[in-house]
């Protein structure tokens, strides 16, 4: 079917007054003026009238945890609590209504709760006879939890060793319904695409293959799924797009397991967890690089970063810097890189995915991340500007259930960083969320709105938009072809709403009827 779309705007870089495009199957035809139409010999099967929406390409989120994210819907959602007896007692709720024999919850966040020390699971032991119970906290590195393996706060290996446990025993059907519920949220924030990260100490074989499984319906997102591991005949027998994603070199700022080269100022003598070493992320990228695999890894501190360099300078003296370009070898998280390899992550190709609500959240005066590391380190986190500047390609994400999944908020965070200078434009921040995401899966055509263009496309509302650009503003934007692009909403005025989404020139959420598939 040919679809011609006609909105309030489309935002094309390269077609800066368009308000409509043809959709010829799953590709792009056309792009421009719906007045044009009449000049041309463009024949259309539907016409869809949007005067009151605009259209973009749709996001990819490139790092989530599906079976996780979708968890939150039918377990217990921690996210907001401010004590630990108020998270308690919605857990006891929780129990108390639930038959299920493991209770799953997230996103605890104890750093600032003034009863912390009663963050234990001794009031509901009553309530808890045989059953299984798994409580992560905001950032995944560590949780509450209670099984036959181990019970109490756990963190690092003993953390994954248990969540491994979780995984395998969870029921197979509590499981996949998790994972269709998360997916079908993702499709109606505008996503097209996500970036799956698996891997034995973050999931298990079961929920990775059910995750595929059910990827395989062509009326959801898109998934890539990455699987963490250094055994590359096992990436390679799961059919995975990469190894990379949660291979860990290190932890989390807030469980104080990310590897720094300076000890944590609240917590002297401890400097973090280092899982893989210098070598063995050497041995990893050069095995990846020799057999044309995606390697890659999740590292938040500056040592654990620097390691990475490295073996990246190693894996190029070895490989040749062609070929280890050519794997596009990336970064999960990349907070605290340091600007000396700024020209190394460039000239490799290295990919960085990166989540800029983490600074929203934690990045504040007097936030997590100054109590965990001071003010000084804490400002030179999440430095998206220069990352820019130095040509990297950032890939945005939630790493959901740690963040919400929601790419207009991700943007937002990333133009309000809380260190001024680390703040990128919206267009900047746009791309980062749509053509990063697919160009860190190689693929370097797909993210823009063009012929010949793939249509994963996004409708969207927004309150007080306007598309009018006064004449005088748009040589001050830019000197190249693309500054008549009508500007991205002001998100001072509310995030967009997305109206549908479409993959591929198939609708894949549409919450007002407004499509019709072949």
């Amino acid at each position: 079917m040919r679809t011609l779309i006609r909105a309030k705007f489309v935002y094309a870089p390269g077609f800066p007054d368009a308000d409509s495009l043809l959709i010829d199957q799953a590709e792009i035809s056309w792009v421009g003026q719906f007045s044009a139409i009449k000049y041309l010999d463009l024949s259309f099967d539907q016409l869809i009238e949007l005067p009151d929406y605009f259209v973009t390409p749709g996001f990819v989120d490139s790092h989530v945890h599906l079976s996780a994210t979708g968890a939150l819907d039918t377990g217990v959602d921690l996210r907001e609590t401010k004590s630990a007896k108020e998270a308690l007692s919605i857990l006891k709720s929780f129990v108390q209504e639930s038959s299920n024999s493991f209770i799953l919850g997230h996103g605890w966040e104890d750093t600032n709760w003034p009863d912390r020390q009663d963050w234990n699971l001794d009031s509901l032991e009553p309530d808890l006879v045989g059953r299984n119970v798994y409580l992560s906290r905001i950032d995944v590195h560590s949780a509450l939890i209670k099984t036959p393996i181990a019970s109490g706060i756990v963190k690092e290996k003993q953390h994954h060793q248990v969540r491994k446990f979780v995984q395998d025993e969870l029921p197979q059907a509590q499981r996949r319904a998790n994972i269709s519920a998360a997916l079908a949220g993702i499709a109606s924030k505008g996503i097209v695409s996500v970036h799956e990260n698996g891997g034995p100490a973050v999931s298990g074989k079961s929920d990775f293959l059910d995750v595929m499984d059910i990827a395989k319906s062509i009326d959801v997102p898109e998934v890539f799924g990455y699987w963490g591991t250094t055994d590359l005949s096992e990436v390679q027998a799961l059919n995975a797009f990469g190894a990379a994603g949660d291979l860990t070199v290190d932890g989390s700022i807030g469980s104080r397991t990310a590897l720094l080269s300076e000890p944590y100022a609240d917590d002297q003598g401890n400097s973090g967890v280092e899982f893989l070493s210098t070598e063995e992320i050497t041995e990893h990228l050069i095995a990846c690089t020799n057999l044309g695999i995606q390697g890659g890894f999740h590292a938040i501190g500056d040592q654990a970063l620097h390691s990475i360099a490295l073996a990246l300078e190693a894996a190029q003296k070895v490989c040749g810097i062609a070929q280890v370009r050519a794997a596009r070898h990336r970064i999960e998280h990349a907070e605290m890189l340091d600007s000396k390899h700024f020209e190394l992550f460039s000239s490799l190709g290295v990919v960085l995915s990166m989540q800029p609500v983490f600074d929203e959240l934690w990045g504040n005066q007097n936030g997590l991340y100054e109590q965990r590391l001071k003010a000084k380190r804490a400002s030179q986190m999440n430095t998206f500007a220069s990352i820019a500047k130095a040509g990297i390609t950032m890939a945005f994400s939630s790493d959901s259930p740690v963040t919400p999944i929601d790419p207009w908020r991700t943007i937002q965070a990333a133009i309000a960083h809380h260190t001024t200078e680390h703040r990128i434009s919206a267009r900047a921040a746009f791309t980062a969320h749509t053509r990063g995401g697919w160009r860190a899966v190689k693929d370097d055509q797909s993210g823009v709105i063009e012929p010949g263009a793939i249509a994963h496309l996004a409708i969207w509302s927004a309150p007080n938009f306007s598309v009018t650009i006064p004449a005088d503003r748009i040589r001050a934007w830019s000197t190249d072809e693309r500054s008549g692009t009508p500007p991205l909403p002001d998100l001072a005025d509310g995030l967009p709403r997305c109206v549908a989404t479409i993959r591929s020139g198939r609708i894949i959420y549409d919450s007002e009827n407004i499509w019709v598939n072949d």
